[in-house]
């Protein structure tokens, strides 16, 4: 019997889409606008997209290159490197980023249930009728939710059950080019509200001293590493969907770039806004369920703003949620040898199970979140990157980085990625936990 050919997808467009719908999601929309004004406004944007072109695209093209040379994701990538080198443990460091995706997909997709409430609220009118601030304080550890993050992982396993180019690849062929559109609408209407001008102000003023304090670097580091969604496993087993044909360098570049365009974009739509009503620009996650609904409230026509708004979020965060459910299915069906929909509905289940008490507790969901954002997700992402840049044969990583590119990358790519990239990862985890939090 032969072996069953593996998916790719179709054409590079298609593949930087759906690497943009993974990387774009809630942290640039509540995260990116108020670091940057917080951190010496336009000031801020030049450590970020510093660490954004040397952190970002070397994270993107190490994930992308590990899993198309292994034609695996990171399980099957990582043991497959133990197994080679004759190193033991591989199964154990190879499930680890897997697992740390699970915890993420756990935790966010109960906020894409609170998304998808919004967006119905907003649908029906009914957004317009509520004290929001009164609303969200009730409605976020209430039962309600359970019902939503259960929705919101059943459309995200059912679109994995379908398979990487039948589902990932048409699903963000569509809703990425609309979240762009979007986002463009809203942020020329929050630019004309009267009073926009000092939210402008407050991101684009730069503020020279900002750039020798250690707090903003970190804050740059810490957005651009996990911004793009580097976590050791959900690039990775895009990759290993990739063409051999496709130019990895390419792709990663333009991925980050998009991504911070995407968050800048952002940056436009909600802190013009913001300061055009007198709301708080740094009210973190609260951004997106007290500020941004407030301002919709108060502008000639925000019902439908808000509608589009909300639809924006759900592009957002729902490519993320289901890249972040394909790098945890493909580790899962390699190590159990089981089919994609039962590993995809298996995963779903497991997950809605650890979601419901996260759901009804506020102080769960959070401890959770930092255990998996600080802790987990950050070590899957080392151990992928040390297996890659230490243990992975470096002659065959040159040569795959380098098939199809059309600019090729030399032995100081890989000497930056061993003793650099990787040890910045480390500081980013030990920074991670000093700051509880940094991307």
């Amino acid at each position: 019997m032969s072996k069953k050919k593996r998916e790719t997808f179709t054409n590079s467009s298609g593949f930087i889409l759906s690497c943009i719908g993974a990387a774009v999601g809630l942290g640039n929309i509540w995260m990116f606008p108020y670091k940057m004004g917080q951190n010496g406004g336009a000031v801020f944007l030049i450590p970020y997209f510093l660490c954004v072109i040397l952190l970002g695209t070397t994270g993107l093209i190490a994930e992308f290159a590990f899993g198309r040379a292994n034609q695996g994701g990171a399980f099957k990538s990582i043991k497959d490197s133990f197994t080679e080198r004759k190193l033991k443990f591989g199964s154990l460091f190879g499930i680890t980023p897997a697992i740390g995706l699970v915890g993420i997909f756990v935790f966010y997709n109960i906020v894409v249930g609170w998304i998808m409430k919004y967006f119905t609220m907003s649908l029906t009118g009914k957004i317009n009728k509520i004290n929001i601030p009164t609303f969200f304080d009730g409605f976020a550890g209430s039962s309600e939710t359970v019902v939503w993050t259960f929705l919101a992982m059943l459309m995200a396993a059912l679109i994995i059950g379908f398979g990487a180019v039948k589902g990932i690849e048409k699903v963000n062929n569509i809703i990425m080019p609309g979240l762009f559109l979007i986002f463009i609408a809203l942020a020329v209407r929050s630019l004309t509200l009267p009073g926009a001008i000092d939210g402008v102000k407050y991101l684009l003023t730069p503020k020279w001293e900002y750039l020798f304090k250690a707090n903003t670097w970190v804050m740059a580091m810490g957005q651009a590493f996990f911004s793009v969604s580097l976590n050791g496993c959900g690039m990775m087993v895009f990759g290993s969907y990739m063409k051999k044909e496709f130019d990895i360098p390419k792709i990663a570049f333009t991925t980050a770039i998009l991504d911070s365009a995407a968050a800048l974009l952002a940056a436009f739509v909600i802190m013009p806004a913001a300061f055009a009503f007198g709301l708080d620009p740094a009210a973190g996650p609260q951004l997106l369920f007290v500020t941004v609904p407030t301002i919709f409230e108060k502008m000639p026509a925000g019902r439908i703003l808000a509608i589009f708004f909300f639809l924006s979020m759900i592009f957002a965060a729902f490519s993320s949620a289901v890249n972040m459910l394909e790098g945890s299915v493909e580790s899962f069906m390699t190590q159990l040898k089981s089919k994609r929909k039962n590993t995809a509905l298996i995963i779903a289940f497991i997950s809605f199970i650890i979601a419901i008490p996260l759901s009804l507790s506020m102080n769960l969901f959070d401890n959770f979140t930092n255990f998996v954002t600080i802790v987990l997700s950050p070590l899957g992402a080392l151990i992928t990157f040390s297996v890659f840049f230490y243990i992975f044969d470096k002659e065959r990583a040159m040569d795959e980085i380098n098939l199809g590119s059309s600019l090729k990358l030399g032995e100081g790519f890989r000497l930056f990625g061993k003793y650099g990239f990787v040890f910045i990862t480390i500081l980013i985890i030990i920074l991670g936990v000093m700051y509880g939090g940094i991307g």
